[in-house]
């Protein structure tokens, strides 16, 4: 594993455990080369999922722009790190044993929609202000007064 903060190709494994859930393995790693630490996750793959966007371009699934989009809505709430991390592992497991190769871009955003609204409210509506494409305050004043009414 390459050292994100220097580029040395080698580093070393100094403890590797499961996370909460058991679907991947983290490990923390040291860099020789520039005494570094950090984190991986290593994590069970099941196939290759291609993700159709809206206007029916395809391109595969990207675990690491899920996981940024959800840390983005949840930024500065009461979620730890673990609990996003699981977040996206349970997305992403959904995903590859629906038994499905292509996934429409909107079903992933449900999920994530789905999750975030009994996870926090304001994460909620700050996914779905970029998920629904909010172009005035109105439409968040119209999103927040349903919000209570009806869960999509």
């Amino acid at each position: 594993m390459r050292c994100p903060f220097c580029g040395d190709p080698d580093t070393q494994v100094k403890d590797s455990r499961p996370t909460e859930d058991s679907a991947s393995i983290r490990r923390r790693r040291y860099c020789p080369a520039c005494a570094s630490r950090f984190t991986t996750f290593e994590r069970v793959q099941l196939r290759e999922l291609m993700v159709v966007k809206r206007d029916g371009s395809k391109k595969p699934f990207d675990r690491e722009k899920l996981l940024s989009s959800i840390r983005i809505s949840l930024r500065k709430r009461p979620v730890d790190e673990e609990k996003i991390e699981r977040i996206v592992s349970s997305i992403q497991r959904q995903l590859e044993t629906s038994g499905e190769t292509e996934i429409p871009s909107a079903v992933i955003g449900e999920k994530v929609m789905d999750v975030l609204l009994e996870l926090d409210k304001v994460a909620y509506v700050r996914f779905a202000s970029v998920y629904k494409d909010f172009r005035e305050a109105k439409d968040f004043e119209e999103f927040v007064e349903n919000l209570g009414t009806h869960k999509k």
